[in-house]
C-alpha cells in the first residue's frame, strides 16, 4: 500500500484513499481533489464514456497523410499518381483505400495532427506517452493510462494487449511491470507459455506452485518494497490467466474460415481480428502494429502495398465490431509518429521524407460520429490551416471517448506530476 502513498495528489489519509479507489477500482471519488479536476470528471462520465475498450492501429514508420486520408486532388504536383475515391459518406479519401472507403460513415478522420516530433523513435514515443523522451523518467504508454485509470473488466485476462508491437513502446513505466502490455508476436500463435506443460500433472503443479509460495513469501515479507510487490502480483495473475476459462480469446483458430478470410491473411490482419476477440472478452485495450510505412525512397508502390493489407483488415474490423454490436463500446485507432512531405523526392525514386507539422490520424465507434473530417491542412498538407490537434489533445480525445479525466493528476515515485495526455485537451465535437 505504501507504494500507492507516491502516487496521492497530497500525502494525506483522505486523499490517498480517494486516489487509491480511482486508479485500483474504478471509482469516482473527486470531492477532495479540486472543482476544475472533479467537473472534467464529471463531464467526461456524462457526455465522454460511451467507449469500454480501445483497439489502437499503429502505423509504424510515419504513414503518408496525403496518401490516406488528406488527398490534394488538385495539386498533381502534390500527389503524383495517387488517386481519390469518395465514401459512403462522400468522404474523399486514397484510391488505394477502396474497402475503407466503404466504412467511412463509421469514421472521423482527423486532417490536423501535429507533433513536436520529427524522428521516428522520439516521434512514436510521444504519440504512445503525450511526453517527449527524457533521459531521467519512462512515461506510461497511453494503454498503461487507460488499465491505471479505469481498470481491468475481465479478472483474469490482461487489461493491455499489444500485437507486433515494441515493448519500448507499450511499458508501464513508472507505474511498474504491472501496467505493461502483455506482448503478441504472432497472432496465430496467440499468448505464449499461458497453458500448463502436457508433462507435468495437475497435482504436481500444485505441488510446484504451493512450494514456490512458500519460498516466495519469506523474501516478500523480508524485502516489502514496490517492485517485490509488483512481481508477487503479476505472478499471481499469470496463474489466474492459465486457470482461466476465457484463455481462448487468443485462439483465432477458432474463427471460421470466413471470418479470417474477411479480414485477410497478413499479420497485420490476423492481428485486428484476434483483437476484435479480445475486446469481446473484455479486454480494455489491444494494439496492433503495422510497420513499413517509412517511404523515403519510391513512396507510392511503398504505400499501395501497405494500404493493401490496411484497407480489408480496417474495413473488416468496423465492419465486424458493428455486426456484432460491439463498435459502439469499442473506439477504434488509427495513429502514427507522423505524415510526409508534399515535397516528392525524384533523387529518391519519387520519395517522401518525415513530416510532423500537419498528418492525420482516426477514430471510429465509441460515440464517435461518423461519416466527417475535423481539422484541415492548407492546399499541400504542408500545414495545419484550422483546428490544430496536438498528440496530447488526441490522447485526451481516447480518454475522454472512454470516460477517464484528462487533467488528474498521478505523482512519479520521484514525486513529478503526470497527466494521461500531458497539458493536452480532448477535442469534444467529434463525438454524438
Amino acid at each position: 500500500m505504501k507504494d500507492i502513498l507516491n502516487k496521492a495528489d497530497e500525502p494525506t489519509r483522505r486523499q490517498f484513499m480517494q486516489n487509491a479507489a480511482r486508479a485500483y477500482l474504478g471509482v469516482h471519488l473527486f470531492p477532495m481533489l479540486g472543482t476544475t479536476i472533479a467537473s472534467a470528471a464529471a463531464e467526461g462520465a456524462a457526455k465522454g464514456a460511451k467507449a469500454k475498450h480501445v483497439i489502437y492501429l499503429f502505423m509504424a514508420g510515419g504513414m503518408s497523410h496525403l496518401d490516406t486520408f488528406d488527398p490534394k486532388p488538385k495539386k498533381k504536383e502534390v500527389m503524383g499518381p495517387t488517386e481519390t475515391v469518395t465514401g459512403n459518406a462522400g468522404v474523399e479519401i486514397s484510391g488505394f483505400l477502396p474497402k475503407t472507403a466503404e466504412v467511412t460513415d463509421k469514421m472521423c478522420i482527423i486532417n490536423s495532427v501535429n507533433s513536436t516530433q520529427g524522428a521516428h523513435e522520439q516521434g512514436s514515443y510521444i504519440m504512445h506517452t503525450s511526453y517527449s523522451q527524457r533521459g531521467t523518467v519512462k512515461h506510461p504508454a497511453i494503454g498503461s493510462w487507460v488499465l491505471k485509470l479505469g481498470g481491468r473488466l475481465h479478472p483474469d485476462l490482461p487489461g493491455f494487449v499489444a500485437v507486433n508491437t515494441s515493448p519500448e513502446l507499450t511499458g508501464g513505466g513508472f507505474f511498474g511491470a504491472k501496467y505493461s502490455a502483455a506482448p503478441i508476436g504472432s497472432p496465430d500463435q496467440g499468448l505464449q507459455d499461458s497453458h500448463r506443460s502436457a508433462v507435468v500433472s495437475e497435482e504436481d503443479f500444485a505441488r510446484r506452485l504451493s512450494l514456490a509460495d512458500r519460498l516466495n513469501r519469506k523474501f516478500h515479507d523480508r524485502y516489502p518494497n514496490t517492485d517485490v510487490k509488483a512481481y508477487e502480483e503479476l505472478y499471481q495473475q499469470a496463474i489466474a490467466l492459465m486457470n482461466s476459462k476465457d484463455l481462448k480469446a487468443f485462439d483465432i483458430g477458432e474463427e471460421d474460415s470466413e471470418t479470417r478470410e474477411l479480414y485477410g491473411s497478413g499479420n497485420f490482419a490476423q492481428g485486428c481480428l484476434l483483437a476484435r476477440r479480445l475486446v469481446e472478452h473484455d479486454v480494455r485495450f489491444v494494439e496492433v502494429q503495422l510497420g513499413g510505412w517509412d517511404t523515403h525512397y519510391d513512396n507510392f508502390t511503398g504505400v499501395e502495398g501497405r494500404c493493401k493489407e490496411f484497407d480489408q483488415a480496417y474495413a473488416a474490423l468496423l465492419t465486424d465490431l458493428e455486426k456484432r454490436g460491439k463498435l459502439q463500446d469499442t473506439l477504434v485507432v488509427v495513429a502514427t509518429e507522423f505524415g510526409r512531405t508534399p515535397i516528392i523526392r525524384p533523387e529518391h525514386g519519387d520519395g517522401r521524407d518525415h513530416h510532423p507539422s500537419a498528418f492525420s490520424c482516426v477514430l471510429a465507434g465509441g460515440g464517435v460520429k461518423g461519416g466527417m473530417k475535423y481539422g484541415e491542412s492548407d492546399s499541400t498538407g504542408d500545414k495545419v490551416n484550422e483546428n490544430k490537434v496536438s498528440i496530447p489533445d488526441f490522447n485526451a480525445t481516447i480518454a475522454y471517448a472512454l470516460g477517464l479525466p484528462h487533467d488528474l493528476v498521478l505523482m512519479s515515485p520521484t514525486k513529478r506530476p503526470f497527466k494521461i495526455a500531458d497539458k493536452g485537451s480532448p477535442v469534444t465535437s467529434i463525438f454524438g
